[in-house]
């Protein structure tokens, strides 16, 4: 009689750079459960990515409905209750993440910081950690100790119709629309792209056309894919791309891990030592306040 496999949940709702610095936990938790029926809860944005990776045999993209959605909720427990699921690695360690605990079920053992967890993260200094060792931190309390490096070769698609120049550096001139104290303006990203010899592209969401609208205003030549390109998209962008630019974003986070040359800025609402793009040639750029920051300290960096 075949024995069924260990059914495994690994929790990860967002954001998107939290969610690339996830990869090697995800690859991690993949090669330590072999045999396992893997899951992942995450939200609608990086379902695509998600399911296009190797980690995980079944993605569920309802991984946060409203606190206010009686009905959403109650699917979701049902959901989660009814799966069986043997451990939980809870990637996303938030108030909301450790209450679907819950959820799941005390009979799961669970890894985060939800009370009562059986592998619990209890480093008194985790808040202090990059996000990267924080997650692996958490994944040795729970019995992981090997992170390999990911194989991406999967973050590739057809980009064919999106006719880009043989050669070309990449602009991601966005961040959060909450915090715009992490965007570098985008007359400089003009600037900047006025002054390289190659032809820039600008890629971020439909709702940054503005930003784009703005650099093309200093180089006309600069190509606008702001709004046309999917993750999976911008991450084969990035792998052709001779470098890339950009604030501390989800899309500057998954342009370094494509292994794109990277240099991303930061200012002071966010701290590199916590949060800095990971990939074997991603830098960065930090100057309080980012605004000042001049083009030609820039060119400097690229040029190192």
């Amino acid at each position: 009689m075949t024995r069924a496999p260990e059914r495994i949940l690994v929790i990860k709702l967002a954001a998107l750079g939290d969610f690339v610095q996830a990869f090697r936990p995800f690859a991690a938790i993949r090669a330590h459960h072999p045999a396992a029926e893997i899951t992942l809860l995450t939200t609608p944005p990086f379902a695509g990515l998600a399911k296009a990776s190797p980690w995980f045999d079944h993605v569920w993209s309802d991984g946060r409905p409203s606190w206010l959605d009686p009905r959403g909720l109650w699917g979701l427990a049902r959901r989660l209750r009814h799966a069986a699921f043997a451990r939980v690695y809870d990637l996303q360690t938030s108030r909301r993440s450790s209450r679907y605990r819950f959820f799941v079920g005390a009979g799961a053992e669970w890894s985060g910081i939800a009370r009562g967890a059986s592998h619990p993260d209890a480093d008194p200094l985790r808040d202090q950690l990059h996000t990267v060792e924080r997650q692996e931190g958490q994944l040795r309390a729970a019995g992981i100790t090997s992170f390999p490096e990911p194989d991406l070769a999967w973050l590739d698609a057809d980009l064919q119709s999106l006719n880009l120049p043989a050669e070309f550096a990449l602009i991601l001139p966005g961040a959060s629309p909450l915090r715009p104290g992490k965007r570098w303006p985008a007359e400089r990203f003009g600037e900047l792209a006025a002054r390289i010899p190659l032809p820039a592209v600008i890629c971020g969401v439909s709702s940054e056309k503005t930003l784009a609208e703005q650099i093309q205003a200093r180089s006309p030549r600069a190509i606008d894919l702001t709004g046309r390109t999917s993750l999976l998209q911008l991450g084969a962008i990035a792998r052709r791309a001779r470098w890339a630019i950009g604030n501390d974003s989800g899309p500057t986070h998954l342009a370094a891990a494509a292994g794109c040359p990277t240099l991303a800025i930061f200012g002071g609402e966010s701290d590199p030592k916590l949060c800095a793009p990971r990939g074997a040639h991603a830098r960065f750029l930090r100057h309080i306040p980012i605004g000042e920051l001049s083009v030609d300290e820039v060119l400097q960096a690229l040029g190192d």
